[in-house]
């Protein structure tokens, strides 16, 4: 059996805009983002740490890193998810994250789970 599929994780992740904690005078743009980590792998993993690289439509970024999600270090068996709910606020009424979770598998080994750029747009900021 191929090393390949024993550390494979799939995150995806669904954003709304707050416009009740956004500011738009003020260029403050709230977002919140509610991801989804599967494991898809055939070995049990743990999430030990994250980082995120946050643009904003203007070339700022940030970058944050940290351990866990929320207060979590979850450990996830074959095929079993695991889900939050986080926030990030811009400056601008567009940008885009990415980033990965850094795992370690139960046998030890360490690998990342690549978080796929995703949209922070205001509505009704595209035509």
């Amino acid at each position: 059996m191929s090393s390949a599929n024993h550390y494979e994780c799939l995150v995806k992740v669904e954003v709304n805009f707050l416009p009740e904690q956004s500011d738009v005078e003020q260029n403050r743009y709230a977002f919140a983002y509610h991801v989804t980590i599967t494991n898809t792998g055939n070995i049990a993993a743990q999430l030990v740490s994250r980082h995120w690289i946050i643009a904003e439509a203007n070339g700022e970024q940030q970058e944050v890193k940290g351990l866990g999600v929320v207060g979590d270090q979850p450990l996830l068996n074959p095929g079993e998810s695991y889900e939050y709910t986080s926030g990030t606020v811009i400056g601008t009424p567009m940008g885009e994250m990415y980033g990965s979770y850094q795992m370690i598998a139960e046998d030890g080994t360490q690998f990342d789970a690549i978080i796929p750029t995703f949209a922070l747009n205001m509505p009704r900021v595209l035509h």
